[in-house]
Parts: C-alpha cells; structure tokens; sequence
C-alpha cells in the first residue's frame, strides 16, 4: 500500500482567551467556537493559562488563555 505525502504548510499560532460564568470549559470552549467563525482551517487549541475573576470575595467569572494554531491558505 503507498504511503500517503506529507501535507506540508504554514501555521500561525495565536492566543487569545474565552470566558463563562459557569466554568473553565465553557470559557475554552467559548474562545474555539467564537475565532472559528473568523479563522478557517483551526487545528490544535492548547489552553495555556486558567484564571478567574473575583468581585465582592465570590467568583464571577471564568477565563482560558487558548493558543490556536491554524493552517495558512496557499
């Protein structure tokens, strides 16, 4: 059986960071479903960083740093 080539391209790696008030995953998920509407071709999401936002002693909200790499068009 012949071996499939190699797809060879450029990506770019870029962050940027999602919120929910119900938690981290939404907030991850938030940030892939909110750049995939303007960047095609999204490939890997890493989150990189958690943190949360802390108003009057109670948390209020969630937030994910996501670094998203997608594929350059030709």
């Amino acid at each position: 059986m012949p071996k499939k080539a190699t797809e060879s391209g450029v990506y770019r790696v870029t962050e940027i960071i999602g919120t929910s008030t119900e938690s981290w995953e939404k907030a991850a998920k938030n940030a892939v479903e909110t750049a995939a509407k303007s960047l095609r071709d999204l490939r890997v999401a890493e989150i990189s960083k958690l943190d949360m936002k802390i108003e009057g002693g109670k948390v209020v909200a969630y937030r994910a740093r996501v670094q998203l790499s997608f594929k350059y068009d030709a």
